[in-house]
This record gives structure tokens, sequence and C-alpha cells, in this order.
């Protein structure tokens, strides 16, 4: 059974999400200064679905996506060293179990904590902010893996005859459950190439003329997009999407945006999450 069979017409939420609309020039966003993007948004209603109330789960490997169990040995997901000794190595170790792929590696950069507006810790980083348009990380110039710089810290991976490459996005909270400002994701089955507009990444930190861009796709409207999130996840659920793929011809990936969750009580402390990103080789 394709997901697009299983029956999710419980547990929805109401959002509106930022669609983005195709212009003349190139879209581009910056990592910390908003004033200076060109998107134009198209404001649109959705129902976002609660994953809990799917008769049958999504799967990584199926679907593209999927909600992990995966307890983190980390104690505090703000100790830099703790993410870079401990944490990318669980998240290679979850990515290898999850796929059965022949090898995987992690970015050295990643496990980027991000915060909610209501957190007192917004904007206390360089690109720490949540995404509130949706968006899919990379295009095939500028994923990790596949390029020969994508500003992430990965060399470009010598593929042998016959390998792929896949590159997966793993974000979790860090603060308990409810979240205030949940992700979600939309099923790649129902999104459409001409869905997906180029846009250029912006990271303005600093001198302006060391700023650099990783080009990414910003999502336009389509009726029929299919958005699911889980409700109250916290540190020991992972979300684990398709960023990328290799293999030739077109394979969607998972657009994803954080929304407004209305059914959050007041007074929630603000969400606080960490993202990684992992690629990973096949035969």
């Amino acid at each position: 059974m394709s997901l697009a069979e299983i029956d999710t017409r419980t547990g929805s939420v109401p959002a509106t999400l930022n669609y983005c609309v195709r212009t003349p020039d190139k879209p581009q966003f910056h990592a910390q200064d908003h004033r200076r993007d060109n998107i134009v948004y198209d404001p649109r209603p959705v129902s976002i679905q609660d994953g809990r109330a799917m008769a049958e789960q999504p799967t990584l490997m199926r679907d593209g996506f999927a909600l992990v169990r995966h307890p983190p040995a980390v104690t505090s997901f703000h100790d830099r060293a703790q993410v870079a000794s401990i944490y990318l190595e669980e998240i290679r170790r979850l990515i290898l179990e999850l796929t059965g792929a022949k090898r995987v590696e992690v970015l050295p950069g990643g496990g980027m904590v991000r915060y909610s507006e209501r957190s007192p810790l917004y904007g206390a980083g360089m690109n720490t902010g949540p995404a509130r348009f949706p968006h899919v990380d990379w295009t095939p110039r500028s994923a990790p893996g596949l390029v020969v710089n994508d500003g992430f810290g990965l060399a470009k991976t010598e593929l042998r005859p016959g390998e792929h490459l896949v590159g997966y996005n793993i974000w979790r909270p860090i603060t308990p459950p409810p979240q205030d400002v949940p992700l979600a994701l939309c099923d790649p089955a129902t999104v459409a190439r001409d869905d997906l507009i180029e846009a250029d990444g912006v990271y303005d930190d600093g001198d302006p003329a060391t700023w650099w861009r990783s080009e990414a796709y910003v999502l336009g409207h389509n009726p029929g997009h299919r958005w699911i999130y889980w409700s109250d996840m916290g540190p020991e659920d992972a979300l684990v999407f398709r960023a990328y793929d290799s293999l030739p011809g077109w394979r969607a990936h998972v657009p994803h945006y954080a929304f407004d969750d209305p059914t959050c009580p007041p007074g929630v402390p603000g969400r606080e999450s960490i993202e990684a990103r992992a690629c990973a080789v096949f035969d």
C-alpha cells in the first residue's frame, strides 16, 4: 500500500503555508536578515495531518520519510563538543541501520540547533530560526557529496560504477512536548517537478564579501500536496527524510516547513530543535 492510499482524514490541524511564486528573478533568502529576501509569498490555508492518526506509518525507504524512535546519548545539545563527538556518530549509525547503505557520512558542520520565535534564544546564532516557508535544502547543483565545494564541509563523494548517493535530513525537537512550532513534511508522492522553484540561500554572516550561496528549492502551491506532522514529539523522536538523490531522472524529495500549531497550549516554552544531515552510498 502506498502512502497515498492510507486514510489520514483524522487528526488534522489548520495552518497557513507561505508558498512561493515563480518570478523572473531567481528567488533568494538570507539566513540572518530576511529583509534582504526577494521571495514573493503566496500564503495558502492547508490541513496538516497528524501522522499519529495513520493506520500505517510511512517508511523511509518506501515513502522517503519516517518518524523513528531514537533516544540520544547527548545530555546537552547546546554543548557543541558533545554534538560533534557523540551525536553525529549516532546519526551516522542510525542512517546505516534504517537504510542498509554501504557507507554513510554525516556533515561535519551539522547538528544545528534552532529556536522558535517564543524562545529567549531566538536569533542568538547564525541560521538558528525556524524555516517559515516550505523548501528543500539542496538541488543537484549544491548537494553535499555531489559537488566539489558544498560549503558544508563534505568533500565530493567518489562513487564507484553502479553506486548512487542519497542525502537525508534528521530533525528532532530537544524540548519536551508539546511543541509550539512543529515541523511539517510534504509527502513527496504529491510533489510535481514544476512545484519546485530554484532559489539561492545566502549565508549573510559577517563581511558581505565572504557571504556564500547554496542553491535550494522553494515550493510553489499545488492543491494536491499532502502535509503531515507528528504531534507531541520529544527528544527521543526523530524525523528522517530524503533531501536529494543522485540517481538519474526525477525523484521527488521532501519539502518541509515550520508551522504554528493552533492546538498548542499558551505558555509553552519555545521549541528548540536540532537538525543533522547525512549522505548515504548505495549499490
